[in-house]
């Protein structure tokens, strides 16, 4: 006996559900930052931290930034 094949159907196109069409907010490009101070400024080797100091003796002098300078004249100390 031969075996018959079982009867197909038709094909008939499934309908698609409808998606709710999202709207995405438009996001705006990011402006354009001019950085040629701050390349400058890194290139000239970035902050120094030294700073000028006027002592009570009249003699003023450069030194490091820090909380406990003293004068290299009279070594008096330095407020900051």
């Amino acid at each position: 006996m031969a075996m018959r094949a079982a009867p197909t159907r038709p094909s008939v196109p499934r309908r698609q559900a409808r998606r709710p069409r999202v709207v995405r907010p438009k996001i705006a490009p990011e402006p354009v930052r001019d950085l040629s101070d701050e390349r400058r400024w890194r290139m000239a080797g970035g902050p120094e931290d030294r700073a000028t100091y006027a002592c009570a003796c009249g003699k003023q002098f450069e030194a490091p930034v820090s909380t406990s300078v003293t004068c290299p004249a009279c070594g008096g100390g330095q407020a900051w």
